[in-house]
């Protein structure tokens, strides 16, 4: 059995472990926008296809048995490649799809549609910190901003415009409660934007936000690709491969 992952997740990292270890032929695909990522076991290959046709025709040469789209749920471009490319070739794909965040008692959460729609809800909000966790992508979108000041926390220095009032803070998960509430607490963060990215790695400053009073802005994911097959988890992948070789 042959399978292509396109990863960059924990559950992609997880997934490659256990196929290789029942003995499948796994190749990892990373995006490449992180300068150190955390590698898979098995093949790995780092950069980009050049859109749905360009792995489509990777698709034909490598000819694996089916895909496994394990990316961020906000990787939407790269989905849409992989159920275009897959449908033109016929290979099969799955999609794993981790479960979403919810809202908990004491929670206090204002669900927008997407990032413009999240940069638009800070500039009428009240003053103070906004602690801003949606990754270096979509920083420029709030660059214009000049009433509020900025808590970035991101993996890679930014290459795009931030707000005029920003404190930077290079750093990666996972991250544990009383570090998030400290952390809000030492910069007085009056509102925190995130995206629904779902998981246990970076909940913890929902927990904290939670605990602490703060406002949360929470960014919905895109929707998936018309017709794909999605599951949650990957025992749930594993359960699905042909002859579940990796069960």
């Amino acid at each position: 059995m042959r399978v292509l992952v396109l990863g960059g997740t924990g559950e992609a990292r997880d997934l490659a472990r256990r196929l290789v270890t029942a003995g499948a032929d796994v190749t990892s695909s990373l995006a490449g926008r992180v300068s150190r990522p955390a590698l898979p076991v098995g093949d790995v290959r780092i950069g980009g296809f050049g859109g749905a046709a360009g792995l489509a025709e990777f698709l034909r040469e490598f000819a694996p048995t089916i895909v496994v789209d394990a990316t961020h749920p906000f990787a939407a471009t790269i989905s849409a490649n992989a159920a275009a490319a897959c449908a033109a070739t016929s290979v099969p794909l799955l999609v794993v799809c981790r479960p979403g965040w919810t809202a908990r008692a004491g929670d206090d959460w204002t669900r927008v549609s997407d990032i413009a729609a999240a940069a638009e809800h800070v500039r009428t909000s009240p003053a103070g910190t906004v602690f801003l966790t949606t990754g270096r992508r979509d920083l420029a979108v709030f660059a214009d901003d000049d009433r509020h000041d900025y808590l970035v926390r991101i993996v890679d220095p930014p290459d795009v415009p931030l707000p005029p009032r920003t404190t930077l803070l290079l750093d990666r998960g996972p991250y544990d409660l009383d570090r998030e509430r400290a952390l809000l607490q030492a910069h007085d963060v009056r509102l925190l934007v995130t995206k629904d990215s779902g998981g246990p790695l970076t909940v913890a400053k929902l927990d904290a936000a939670r605990e602490l009073g703060v406002p949360v802005l929470v960014v919905d994911r895109p929707p998936l690709p018309d017709g794909v097959t999605a599951v949650d988890t990957v025992d749930a992948v594993l359960s699905r491969l042909p002859g579940s070789a990796a069960g």
